[in-house]
């Protein structure tokens, strides 16, 4: 995926043997539409291009025996450089800086940035020595590779570039986008079996509704995601009396 738009506000490029496991998912949904309209420019690039051997190599055994094939720093250095990707270039691996809201935020309001996908038992040390800028890491789990960390990277960042969403409030309400998990979400009908939309979201009170929104919000995080409310430093005494409130305003059955 190589295309030059007229109008472009982020650039990604992507380094991985399976370009066309990004490609496919970057092209469907907001993604797809914000590289067509030239909002987003992603180039993905085949670290198999770079090689030089009849087979296509990009792996082989370790040093010092062990499981598994490793990337050879070659392949990478020659994929890298023969493109002049745009920096900060990020490895997605398990030692790097905790991939969250405020990073996606940060990275979309640069002039881009590039990824590199590991595979295998992981990457010559070369590579994260003497070519990447950094890591990332997206979790503290095992994947069979890079590409799925760089699709959350691609969803996160890129829906926050403007003209991405349709509607750019959006993006400013859902959860960890103020620390807090986003309020709970109702739609038509008003009543589903025996549960009801709480009324204060159909009292045209918009006022109201806001104040809710956010004690729910807080009430919800406090619940489910203490530690979110612990990194914020606690609530504030104003956040203390909207939780109060909230009993007087409760989610609904």
């Amino acid at each position: 995926m190589s295309v030059r738009w007229s109008i472009v506000t982020l650039r990604i490029d992507v380094f991985t043997i399976f370009p066309d496991m990004v490609r496919d998912f970057a092209g469907a949904s907001l993604l797809g539409r914000a590289c067509g309209t030239g909002v987003l420019h992603l180039r993905v690039h085949d670290l198999r291009e770079a090689t030089t051997d009849v087979h296509r190599s990009v792996d082989d055994a370790p040093y010092g025996g062990g499981a598994g094939m490793v990337l050879m720093p070659d392949p990478l250095f020659r994929a890298v450089e023969s493109v002049a990707p745009p920096r900060p270039l990020y490895l997605l691996g398990p030692g790097g800086r905790r991939f969250d809201q405020a990073l996606a935020r940060e990275l979309s309001t640069g002039g881009g940035f590039s990824l590199l996908c590991g595979r295998y038992e992981g990457i010559d040390e070369r590579v994260r020595a003497h070519l990447v800028d950094g890591e990332l890491s997206v979790g503290d789990y095992v994947l069979a590779g890079g590409e799925v960390a760089a699709m959350v990277v691609l969803e996160a960042v890129g829906r926050l570039v403007p003209g991405v969403m349709g509607n750019a409030d959006s993006a400013g309400e859902e959860s960890f986008s103020q620390g807090l998990l986003e309020y709970p979400q109702y739609t038509r009908p008003a009543r589903f079996r025996s549960w009801d939309v709480p009324e204060v979201l159909r009292s045209g009170d918009h006022g109201r509704i806001a104040r809710w929104r956010r004690a729910a919000a807080l009430v919800r995080t406090v619940r489910d995601r203490p530690d979110l409310i612990q990194a914020r430093g606690g609530l504030s005494e104003e956040e203390r009396q909207l939780v109060e409130s909230f009993h007087r305003e409760p989610l609904g059955s």
